[in-house]
């Protein structure tokens, strides 16, 4: 099968002009899946060297430890609508706690703690869309 590159150049247009993450064509038996991840294009656009650096410093000065979002998708802070939340502010959680569910296809993968801490701050609201790599809570 040849690949037409002229699609993939259109649709990859499209994810610039309408800022979005993926798009996706299907003709007959052909589908073509065109996505990016637009979280290290927006640090690059919206830090300025100096600023990056500022930030750098501060997390190392003040030893907190960021915890990442594996996979795109959507964040959920407790296991159902009006249940009980994984973490909470204060709280210490241990290395392989839960610290909240990211929803993908219909998927709950469970987020669990790289390491043992106290919990500073939950940087998501529940059902927040989230991408991969973006910091969902910092523990010190």
């Amino acid at each position: 099968m040849k690949i037409n590159k002229n699609i993939i150049k259109e649709l990859n247009d499209y994810l610039e002009e309408f800022n979005l993450t993926e798009i996706e064509y299907t003709e007959k038996d052909v589908k073509v899946k065109v996505s990016k991840s637009r979280l290290s294009k927006n640090i690059e656009t919206e830090l300025p060297g100096i600023e990056k650096k500022t930030i750098k410093e501060e997390v190392s000065i003040n030893n907190s430890k960021k915890i990442t979002s594996p996979i795109i998708g959507t964040a959920y802070l407790a296991p159902e609508p009006g249940g009980k939340k994984f973490i909470e502010i204060g709280q210490k959680v241990k290395k392989g706690d839960t610290i909240m569910i990211v929803e993908a296809m219909k998927t709950m993968n469970h987020v669990p703690s790289p390491l043992d801490g106290v919990v500073k701050e939950i940087s998501v609201e529940d059902g927040q869309p989230v991408e991969f790599g973006q910091t969902i809570a910092t523990l010190d």
